[in-house]
């Protein structure tokens, strides 16, 4: 029963990304989709329309899978080899220096919410 719940939570979520993605190209705006679908998510969950049990299950198993969407991306840079060769080097450094931003700034939001929640307890 578990697995017909997340499947469904998944489906919903994909559903939202394809109405986000959707609206993207109608109005084309010069946002992706996918960043649509995200606010219009946000937007639905912080008006009660959907409640975070509706997608709470099926979004953390795409989390802990989260890996394997990247590994297409990867299989692919076999096909620039050439272009790693001289600037893979340079693209390494880039997304590692954004990687530690990123994970900075999370640690930062992390810390502001917890300490947050932790006041208004």
């Amino acid at each position: 029963m578990k697995w017909i719940i997340m499947i469904l939570q998944i489906v919903l979520l994909t559903g939202i990304y394809m109405i986000g993605t959707f609206i993207s190209d109608f109005f084309h705006l010069p946002v992706p989709g996918s960043i649509v679908g995200l606010v219009l998510l946000f937007i639905l969950l912080q008006l009660k329309v959907v409640k975070l049990s509706w997608v709470e299950l099926g979004g953390s198993f795409l989390l802990a899978e989260l890996l394997l969407f990247f590994v297409p991306a990867v299989v692919g840079l076999v096909d620039y080899g050439e272009m790693m060769k001289t600037y893979g080097l340079k693209i390494i450094i880039v997304v590692s220096i954004s990687t530690l931003i990123v994970m900075f700034i999370t640690g930062v939001v992390a810390e502001y919410i917890s300490k947050r929640k932790e006041r208004s307890i």
